[in-house]
């Protein structure tokens, strides 16, 4: 025997020893079932009986019939079968023993289904595109049962979970941890019943001890009390007080139900007994069935037809089948090519464009180009260093920084009062080089430095989860400031801290009065909406040079929106105008550091439901505010970081690599769709992603016609791409104010009222969520 003929008896063996296990796999688990296996020499009868496959109808392809297979890899499949994919109702078997008994789609479970785990997990419920999603009953291997709704394999929505130690969780659920309303009872009957965020009790909530009946009313923060609040017990006696982690912010009062007097109890003791009552949590799947990858079938009467995608992304299956034996998307010679002749060429053109203007099909435009990651930018803005013109004035600011921060003390409450705001509300320091009481020597020249509200901003940075000496390090450390290299277009510089964590913004004078006047408004807001995707600002401040110039200096500090750990591929800056709303520079000069505009969009941002329901109540949230604050003018900056890139630097679409195939590169980067699957399974690492900050989505890439030059959201192609997004809503501080009135007024004149960016904050709200609207959708 050769060795080629040995090679090949010896694939043979191991394919037949597959074949052998998976149909005892089934058999244990399906039932004994007639399995035809194909091999050779079942190929060569198929191709000497070609001419009867017409008969023959189960085996063609658009027809649903009932399969049994043993697939290449193993696995097992029994159930109705389409187009090559399980479609219809059917069972398959993976060879690492999960199962799945339910609805098929396409090739992926759709609809009421069964999933078993090897562990003896099982999910009985709801699915959509491979996701457990809808109403399901998840059972862990350990006993953790949870009934309820679920959104792309996370809780989502109302449930109940029952954990194997006997606890109990009914409640609201988001992204699979606990929020909103819910209760939770231990197994000693103990119950805590209020509102949740994040998997712990936070905000108003009751705590009742099941052993002697006492209980807490009042406010919690990351399951301790935390706020006013009462401890009441069985007796009728009560404490009423401030509730705080640290004793130095406690006090109370104790009510005695009688005349007992004086009670022989620290309010500590609550916390020191609540930390022995943990929320449990559950169980981790480790396999998510959206991970599952299914083996196709390549069947030997099957030949895969190239399919032609419209620019909106579907497949025009209907033409390609009535004229597939015609060589309609080559050349007219070849090998293999149909000779057409010039009427019939003139009628399928004619079938064309019929199909076109029915709308069965969109354009038979040649597709889009490939995509390429854009030049990598060099780190934003200059260093500055001793010697640069604005030397002195960083000097200053970080020594403004450093004393207004580091004298503050810390904020006991969040409930502000009316004084805090006003804008009178203003503290002067000099700063003589040689020192003051309260001011440390410098080398810079003497300055004085006002603070404006204070408390308001010192608050501001607590409810921004902001550490003071953090705060004071990123701008004042050893580390300088660099500055970007060009003014924006209102004429203010801007300045990065060496970490990117914060920004700092010169402002005219018109702009602080703008934020005085809404500082107010502003602080409820983002009190109340902690979603809320508008700009955050840490600080306002003013630098006043002595001596002849007698300069101010005012500028605010802000949080840089693109500090994150991915790098940002594309940058937009979205108004949902179109009058000047292209960038200026050449293709060759873009770069990844280039803020790109409306009318360069070439996306549109598909979220996962979750998401994408929360982000439309915030923009609607964010756009009221600004709107009942005069505001407009304002922007959604957003930023793209591609998860998938050749090395050449060419983006990878998602559909590039399937998730269903029967031969995989090992050597090819691995499908990000299972990275975000893995993110989601861990409900845990969901807190490095917000709403507008490092969250998964899926861009489809757009194309606009060429006969509508001003066409602010072109055509879907159906190519996707797996994306990582921050986006924001900055520049909040344009007052609709004469200026603006007259710049409307003047460019109403020369151009489209409803294409230019200064309009009524009314009209700029509306259109600018109706623009956003259609640039963000629900990912299906």
């Amino acid at each position: 025997m050769s060795k080629e003929q040995s090679c090949v008896l010896k694939a043979w063996e191991v394919t037949m020893r597959k074949t052998q296990q998976a149909k005892k796999r089934a058999n244990s688990i399906f039932g004994t079932v007639p399995v035809a296996l194909q091999t050779d020499d079942d190929a060569t009868t198929t191709e000497e009986n070609d001419d009867h496959e017409s008969s023959t109808n189960t085996s063609s392809v658009g027809e649903l019939y009932q399969e049994e297979r043993v697939l290449p890899n193993g696995d097992y499949y029994t159930g109705q079968w389409y187009d090559s994919f399980p479609h219809g109702h059917g069972k398959y078997l993976w060879t690492d023993g999960c199962m799945y008994i339910g609805d098929w789609y396409n090739g992926k479970t759709m609809g009421k289904g069964k999933f078993g785990w090897p562990s003896g997990a099982m999910y009985e419920g709801e699915f959509k595109s491979g996701y457990m999603d809808g109403t399901g009953t998840y059972t862990g291997p350990s006993g953790d049962t949870y009934k309820g709704q679920w959104v792309m394999n996370l809780k989502h929505g109302h449930g109940i979970k029952s954990f194997a130690n006997g606890d109990v969780y009914d409640g609201e659920w988001r992204r699979g941890l606990q929020e909103a309303q819910g209760k939770y009872r231990w197994r000693d009957g103990s119950y805590c019943i209020g509102e949740w965020k994040n998997g712990t009790i936070s905000g108003k909530g009751t705590f009742v001890w099941s052993r002697d009946g006492n209980r807490y009313d009042g406010f919690w923060d990351d399951g301790f009390p935390n706020g006013n609040g009462t401890f009441k017990w069985d007796d009728g006696s009560f404490y009423v007080g401030h509730w705080s982690k640290d004793p130095e912010e406690m006090n109370g009062t104790y009510y005695p139900s009688g005349n007992e007097g004086t009670l022989d109890w620290d309010p500590k003791d609550v916390f020191d007994n609540l930390s022995e009552y943990k929320i449990c949590s559950g169980e981790r799947v480790p396999v998510l069935p959206s991970q599952k990858k299914l083996s196709v079938w390549n069947s030997s009467k099957r030949v895969e037809k190239p399919r032609r995608i419209s620019v909106d992304g579907r497949v025009s299956v209907g033409l390609d089948r009535a004229f597939e034996k015609m060589n309609m998307w080559g050349s007219d010679s070849g090998e293999g090519a149909a000779d057409i002749d010039s009427t019939t060429r003139r009628d399928l053109d004619a079938e064309i464009m019929r199909l076109e203007a029915e709308g069965l099909i969109q354009s038979l435009r040649p597709s889009p180009v490939p995509m390429r990651l854009p030049k990598a930018g060099k780190k934003q803005g200059e260093t500055i260093s001793k010697g640069h013109r604005n030397y002195e004035l960083m000097l200053n600011l970080q020594l403004g920084i450093r004393h207004a921060v580091g004298k503050q003390a810390q904020v006991v409450s969040l409930d502000l009062k009316h004084s805090a705001f006003d804008p009178k509300e203003k503290l002067w320091t000099r700063f003589p080089p040689e020192g003051a009481k309260y001011t440390p020597p410098h080398q810079s020249s003497e300055f004085k430095w006002k603070d404006y509200c204070p408390l308001v901003f010192r608050s501001l940075r607590k409810l921004f989860k902001v550490d003071p000496a953090d705060y004071m390090l990123s701008i004042c450390g050893n580390d300088a400031l660099r500055e970007l290299s060009s003014p924006g277009k209102s004429g203010s510089f801007f300045y990065l801290t060496n970490d990117d964590r914060y920004m700092i913004k010169t402002m005219k004078k018109s702009e602080t009065k703008v934020l005085l006047r809404m500082l107010a408004a502003y602080y409820n807001h983002v009190r109340a909406f902690e979603n809320t995707l508008v700009i955050r600002f840490y600080g306002l401040h003013c630098v006043k040079l002595t001596g002849t110039i007698q300069k101010k200096v005012r500028f605010v500090i802000m949080g840089n929106l693109f500090c994150s750990e991915y790098s940002i591929h594309r940058r937009f800056d979205l108004k949902g105008s179109s009058l000047g709303r292209t960038t200026d520079k050449p293709e060759s000069e873009i770069n990844s550091n280039t803020i790109l505009k409306d009318l360069d969009l070439n996306f549109i941002f598909r979220l996962q439901k979750a998401w994408f329901q929360e982000f439309i109540r915030q923009v609607d949230k964010d756009c009221e505010f600004l709107e009942q604050e005069r505001i407009m003018d304002y922007s959604l900056l957003v930023g793209i970081h591609f998860r998938e890139a050749s090395v050449a630097g060419e983006l990878i679409p998602s559909g590039a690599r399937t998730p269903i195939g029967e031969f995989e590169d090992e050597t090819a980067p691995r499908l990000s769709r299972v990275d975000v699957d893995q993110l989601l399974s861990d409900p845990t690492r969901w807190a490095s992603i917000r709403l507008g900050g490092n969250m998964p989505a899926r861009a489809e890439r757009t194309m606009r016609r060429s006969d509508c030059e001003f066409q602010l959201v072109g055509e879907p192609t159906g190519e996707y791409y797996e994306v990582v997004m921050i986006f924001g809503i900055i520049d909040i501080l344009q007052d609709y104010d004469i200026s603006k009135k007259l710049e409307h007024a003047y460019k109403s004149i020369q151009y489209d009222p409803t294409s230019i960016s200064a309009v009524d904050p009314r009209l700029y709200s509306r259109r600018f969520r109706d623009f956003i609207f259609k640039v963000f959708s629900e990912d299906d």
